[in-house]
């Protein structure tokens, strides 16, 4: 597939296959990732990949905290506690869950998440190209320190995670701003 193809292609995927992705498949998404450009090539990532029963549990930690997210949240947009319900049924549903760690480092908050979110979309275009669906999670936020503790990884701030299996449904496109709308020439 053509790069721009891919782009155009990838969709945030929520409903996964029973389909198991073989070992060389995920290693192949961290290997893209592992290229992404990174702020000072820190490479500030590390990625663990849970399956079954692992990921099962850390759905259902987002799951048992739900109800006293409910105070905290009322600030938001939107109805985050549907958002959180809805993800733990995604995570448990796909056959893959990679989670996205980094090390704790004040002076670089910004320059390493915006290397992560990197590496992030080359997993996410990459398993595109493969035929696969991903979702980008952003919900884990609300319960990180309790799944990185579960997975023994306390010691690391957990910024994100990715579900990955084979996709289930072929969503249309969401509306996307027109490109005059984000550019400007000066």
């Amino acid at each position: 597939m053509e790069l721009k193809e891919t782009i155009k292609n990838r969709r945030s995927i929520r409903k996964f296959k029973n389909t198991e992705i073989s070992k060389e498949i995920i290693e192949d998404l961290i290997d893209c990732a592992r290229l992404a450009p990174s702020a000072k090539n820190r490479q500030p990532w590390k990625f663990v990949i849970v399956t079954d029963t692992i990921k099962n549990q850390i759905a259902g930690i987002m799951l048992e905290k739900e109800n006293s997210l409910k105070v905290s949240l009322e600030r938001e947009r939107y109805n985050t506690n549907s958002s959180v319900k809805a993800t733990a049924k995604v995570m448990k549903e796909a056959p893959i869950l990679i989670l996205v760690f980094k090390e704790y480092e004040e002076n670089w908050i910004i320059g390493d998440s915006l290397s992560i979110g990197g590496a992030i979309e080359h997993i996410c275009l990459r398993a595109t190209d493969l035929g696969l669906g991903s979702l980008w999670i952003r919900d884990i936020v609300y319960t990180r320190k309790e799944i990185a503790k579960f997975v023994g990884y306390e010691d690391m701030e957990l910024i994100s995670a990715i579900s990955i299996g084979c996709l289930d449904e072929s969503p249309k496109q969401r509306p996307r701003k027109k490109l005059n709308e984000v550019l400007e020439w000066l």
